[in-house]
C-alpha cells in the first residue's frame, strides 16, 4: 500500500473515532451543567433554611429559596416543603419526630425546633444520546437547621419578643 492509501486509512479511522470522542466531550459538559444546577439547588435550599431559622413565614422562605436558585428553574418549593420539627421526639411517642406546627400545646414552635427546606427541580441532559437514554432527571436538595429565634411577624408571635427579631429586607 502506498502513501496515498495510508492517508485514506487514517481518514477512515478518524471518521470512526471522532463521533465517540465528541460524545464523550459533550457528556463531560453535560455532567458539568448538571453539577452546576445541583449546586444552585443546594444553595437555594440552604438559603431558605437560613431564613427559616429566624423567620418562620413559610411563603417567604419558599420565595427566598426560589430567588436564590441561580442557573436553575425550580419547579416546586411549595409551602409543604418548608416544615418545622422537634429536635427530639416527645416522651409520649418516641417513634418519630413530631411537627412544631402550633397544633396543640405540645407542638409549639420554639427555639430548638428543626427547620427543613426541600427544593427540587428537573434537569434534562442536552447531549442527544445521553438525553435519550436517561431522560429527565429529578434533582432534590434538603437543608436542615435549628431554629434560633421565633419572630413576632409569624403566627407564633405569642412565643417571641420583637427585640430579638431582625428587620425584614
Amino acid at each position: 500500500m502506498g502513501r496515498h492509501g495510508a492517508r485514506g486509512q487514517s481518514l477512515a479511522e478518524f471518521a470512526l473515532v471522532i463521533p465517540i470522542f465528541l460524545l464523550i466531550v459533550l457528556a463531560v459538559f453535560d455532567l458539568g451543567r448538571g453539577v452546576f444546577i445541583y449546586n444552585g439547588l443546594t444553595n437555594a435550599a440552604r438559603e431558605g433554611a437560613r431564613l427559616a431559622i429566624v423567620n418562620q413565614d413559610k411563603t417567604l422562605v419558599a420565595q427566598r429559596a426560589q430567588d436564590m436558585a441561580f442557573g436553575t428553574t425550580i419547579t416546586t418549593v411549595p409551602d409543604a416543603l418548608v416544615e418545622f420539627y422537634r429536635a427530639q421526639p416527645n416522651t409520649d411517642d418516641v417513634t418519630s419526630n413530631e411537627p412544631c406546627d402550633g397544633s396543640d400545646a405540645d407542638h409549639q414552635l420554639a427555639v430548638g425546633c428543626i427547620a427543613v427546606v426541600v427544593a427540587d427541580t428537573s434537569w434534562q441532559p442536552i447531549t442527544p444520546i445521553i438525553g435519550n437514554l436517561v431522560g429527565q432527571l429529578d434533582l432534590q436538595a434538603r437543608s436542615e437547621l435549628e431554629v434560633e429565634l421565633v419572630c413576632p411577624n409569624t403566627r407564633y408571635a405569642a412565643y417571641a419578643t420583637s427585640d430579638l427579631c431582625p428587620k425584614q429586607p
